[in-house]
């Protein structure tokens, strides 16, 4: 079983509610742009979600993934961590996606090079705001999901 990943402190939380927030428009544009398929980019947030092992986004994300044609398979393997059944050109990004996920956001150089190498130095500045984003989802569902088993709900009794 995996270990949920959340932010290590309040600190992390912060920075990357800020980097959102100061990329604001390079999301939308990452979001849009014809560089990245919808299909692509929902098979980036699965990669990242594999690591991050979130089950909101497991659950969204995938919903998302089969509306883009991908199938239930495929989106499977890629919650197990497997990138097999993905379509090959895609493979590297899938690879650096769950590396970037691993390392916190701070990929070595030799993996950016070959994303830049691969894709080019857009695609990767646009792979890597989708993947800041999934990663903050991610984070925040696995803090909800922390907050439910340490503060349960409790019933009201009814007299």
């Amino acid at each position: 079983m995996s270990k949920k990943r959340t932010f290590s402190n309040f600190g992390q939380f912060w920075q990357e509610l800020f980097f959102i927030f100061r990329k604001r428009k390079q999301i939308r544009a990452a979001m849009r742009n014809s560089r990245i398929s919808p299909a692509f980019r929902e098979r980036l947030m699965l990669a990242v979600t594999s690591v991050n092992d979130c089950r909101y986004c497991s659950y969204y994300h995938t919903q998302l993934a089969l509306q883009e044609g991908i199938s239930a398979e495929e989106a499977g393997k890629l919650l197990e961590g497997s990138v097999d059944n993905c379509p090959p050109e895609e493979a590297p990004a899938l690879l650096y996606a769950q590396h970037w996920a691993e390392s916190d956001g701070k990929p070595n150089r030799e993996a950016v090079q070959r994303i830049i190498d691969n894709y080019g130095e857009q695609t990767r500045h646009d792979i890597d705001i989708l993947l800041h984003m999934i990663r903050m989802g991610n984070y925040m569902g696995n803090a909800v999901d922390i907050i439910r088993e340490k503060m349960p709900l409790r019933k009201k009794h009814r007299r």
